[in-house]
């Protein structure tokens, strides 16, 4: 299959040892929004940074998946934080993205809801959009209901009528789907099935080749291992293409970033594999860590391996020290957590030719399993969001939605 022979090759040659460099002291972290309950193990599903009220200040969006809970972490004044549930009606949400989309000026949220958290293969997944009124109250619209566990959603004008129609990952378990979701007006959409496979992970809208036209990118996990784009060929209509596929059916696909690493004009794929759910206890395996597809165009893309990590999740680009290019961040959910030195958060430093120095920055608290990347502060330096997602041991520590200011690449400024 098309994009699978050059995998062999690349998984071969995957383990070659990358510089280590120092741990990282640029960071420093706390806590933020709600405190740790007694008794609580946090399961933080997806954290985003925006400014929900557009006051000026960003703020931290929290998916919490046992508390089917979307909350909004304002921050206001600077540096001041306070945690405000949105709704705790939407079962297991594992995405939000803010986007204004009914076009009336303010940020509506788009979220994307598991069902259950644990593997389930009823169709119990839902997209809703929580609509705002422009004062951060918001109004739910189930716009999708019945289809398979929803992990992620995300808005894009898919026809090209001028509306945001939305592009799903429907994980499910051993049944699963790709669809987009044609905006008809009123708050309907019709669906459209783009594959049925188990395990999507990511559902990205972008303009992958260039054409003008919004594509789907999507990660599909479970026994897949694959990465593909569903092409738009305009009205509505798309043409699956094969980007990468991995051969290792337990490869443990976790996360797809789409962003230009190189900076050379098109759009490449940062990918983590660290996925152990399924494991009981979830642990980590050898081959686990960080990849970029680069884009050579026509929509053909080459592997190159960055580093290796356990668990790694959620794989985010950002000029980390001001030097000019994207390093990318990383964290890990799955490790050896009763080594005290494996690490939950890592900066994986580029020199500007891609080619990477790894440097620790965190193995405390453990279990990060989403992150997110804008600078809070207002210093001009990318800072961190992560959190943790709490499904095994150790339990000595967890965390919730912490920040990591970024005071080392300011001090260079």
């Amino acid at each position: 299959m098309p994009g699978r022979e050059a995998s062999d090759q690349a998984l071969d040659s995957r383990r070659a040892i990358l510089p280590a460099g120092p741990p990282s002291d640029f960071f420093t972290a706390r806590p933020v929004g709600d405190p740790i309950g007694e008794h609580q193990r946090p399961r933080i599903s997806h954290v985003q940074v925006a400014d929900l009220d557009r006051d000026g200040l960003p703020d931290i969006l929290v998916c919490d998946a046992t508390a089917n809970r979307v909350s909004w972490i304002r921050q206001f004044p600077r540096d001041i934080y306070t945690e405000h549930t949105i709704t705790s009606e939407i079962l297991a949400p594992a995405h939000v993205e803010a986007v204004d989309f009914d076009g009336d000026g303010d940020l509506d949220l788009v979220v994307a809801s598991l069902g259950a958290l644990f593997p389930d293969n009823r169709r119990i997944g839902s997209v809703i959009i929580l609509e705002n009124d422009g004062t951060q109250q918001f109004t739910s619209h189930v716009v999708a209901r019945g289809v398979a566990r929803v992990a992620d959603v995300r808005a894009g004008d898919l026809d090209g009528d001028g509306d945001l129609d939305l592009a799903v990952a429907g994980f499910g378990y051993d049944q699963g789907e790709t669809l987009w979701l044609e905006n008809v007006g009123g708050w309907a959409f019709t669906p459209h099935v783009l594959q049925r496979l188990s395990g999507a992970i990511n559902a990205i809208v972008v303009d992958i080749n260039d054409d003008g036209r919004l594509d789907i990118v999507t990660l599909v996990s479970q026994e897949w291992e694959e990465i593909w784009a569903f092409v738009n060929n305009g009205g509505g209509e798309f043409a699956a293409k094969l980007l990468w596929g991995s051969t290792n059916p337990d490869f443990g696909s976790s996360w797809i970033t789409v962003v230009d690493l190189d900076r050379d004009g098109d759009r490449d794929i940062l990918y983590s594999n660290g996925d152990a759910f399924d494991y009981a206890p979830a642990n980590s395996r050898p081959w686990h860590g960080v990849q970029w597809l680069e884009n050579r165009g026509r929509l053909q893309f080459d592997f190159h391996r960055i580093a290796d990590l356990s668990g790694a999740s959620s794989p985010q680009a950002a000029d980390i020290d001001g030097d000019g290019d994207l390093d990318v961040v990383v964290v890990s959910a799955y490790n050896h957590w009763n080594d005290p030195t494996a690490r939950s958060l890592v900066w994986l430093e580029n020199n500007g030719r891609q080619q990477f120095t790894v440097h620790g920055i965190a193995s405390s608290p453990t279990h990060l399993i989403t992150l997110a990347i804008g600078d809070l502060d207002g210093n001009g330096t990318p800072d961190l969001v992560t959190g943790g997602m709490h499904i095994s041991g150790p339990y000595d520590r967890m965390s919730r939605v912490m920040v990591w200011s970024n005071r080392g690449a300011a001090s260079r400024r």
